[in-house]
């Protein structure tokens, strides 16, 4: 900034308030003064630096040994894994590069990305009604929705699965009509909850007890303030929760969420227990054939690799658009 006669402002420093000449009446405390350095030609009159009595100002930048340090540290031990992978012939990279395209390991791919959608889809559909029966004043509601998580949340994943997978042994057959009434049907347990129906099923409630607190949490991070204003100008409630309130709580329901996805598809791989063709099994029944372990989990490593990386974008994609606005 250029001061009075060509002068550049380059130092400003604290004078107490008794020093300034502030007016009598003013309030007290310390004021900035800017002191000017002359242009390169020197000050008026040719005076120069040490005859005003001024030091001119030298940048020092500051020094970091131990950042340079780390990263050295850092950088040697990325290049001893990468030397590692690449010199070892026991990883069989062209095994990898053989079985990483073939027919049965995309099919596999493709079924894990399916049976990932049904979960999560049905999953944060039936956590949305639970969370809403959380916010309710109803307590029978409150109360349902609060054992379903419970019970959900503490039974492992994998005997979820298992129950559904075997419950023609409880009910052989199911009826559908009026409840404690006559039924007007019933069919087989069997025929009605298939292999992939019951994989489905045990991914989506399990699911649910989740991603019913994920919603709940991100609702009541919208400040009440906001339904109470919507309330006033006379917008039905429905119209509220869509419109008003969970476009807000999508900004902290996005990440979580997101996080839940990602570890859907790794969990996945559970429903190996049930000989469901998933990318985890398919693997398992290559190298039960050829002995090449190493190199078929590697090439599954690979996949989970892939597809968690893409959905790591999208979430990123997401965020941002719903953190539009935010300070």
């Amino acid at each position: 900034m250029s001061g009075p006669r060509g002068y550049a402002w380059s130092r400003a420093r604290l004078v107490p308030a008794s020093a300034s000449g502030r007016p009598a009446g003013t309030a007290a405390g310390p004021r900035v003064i800017l002191a000017a350095t002359p242009p390169a030609g020197g000050p008026p009159g040719g005076q120069d630096h040490a005859a005003a009595g001024e030091r001119p100002l030298r940048v020092v930048t500051t020094r970091h040994p131990g950042r340079w340090v780390a990263a050295l540290g850092v950088a040697v031990l990325l290049a001893m894994a990468v030397s590692a992978l690449v010199t070892n012939p026991a990883w069989e990279w062209e095994v990898v590069g053989e079985f990483l395209f073939a027919p049965s390991v995309l099919r596999s791919v493709v079924f894990t990305l399916e049976l990932t959608a049904l979960g999560i889809v049905f999953g944060f559909l039936l956590g949305t009604v639970l969370a809403l029966m959380r916010l309710s004043g109803n307590p029978l509601l409150n109360s349902v929705a609060w054992g379903y998580i419970a019970l959900f949340r503490s039974v492992p994943l994998i005997l979820q699965l298992l129950f559904w997978y075997n419950l023609a042994l409880l009910y052989p057959r199911l009826s559908f009509g009026v409840p404690f009434g006559p039924a007007f049907f019933d069919v087989g347990t069997m025929d009605l909850i298939g292999p992939v129906t019951a994989a489905a099923l045990g991914l989506a409630l399990h699911q649910a007890a989740y991603a019913a607190e994920i919603v709940r949490a991100g609702l009541l991070s919208v400040d009440h303030g906001q339904r109470e204003a919507a309330a006033a100008l006379g917008i039905p409630r429905s119209r509220q929760l869509f419109r008003i309130v969970l476009p807000q709580a999508m900004r902290s329901i996005v990440p979580t969420a997101g996080n839940e996805i990602i570890g859907l598809v790794k969990g996945t791989s559970v429903v190996y227990i049930m000989a469901l063709p998933e990318l985890f099994y398919q693997v398992q029944v290559i190298y039960n054939r050829n002995g090449r372990v190493i190199a078929l989990l590697l090439v599954a490593t690979i996949w989970y690799l892939v597809m968690t990386s893409v959905m790591s974008i999208a979430q990123h994609y997401v965020e941002r658009y719903y953190g539009k606005g935010r300070a």
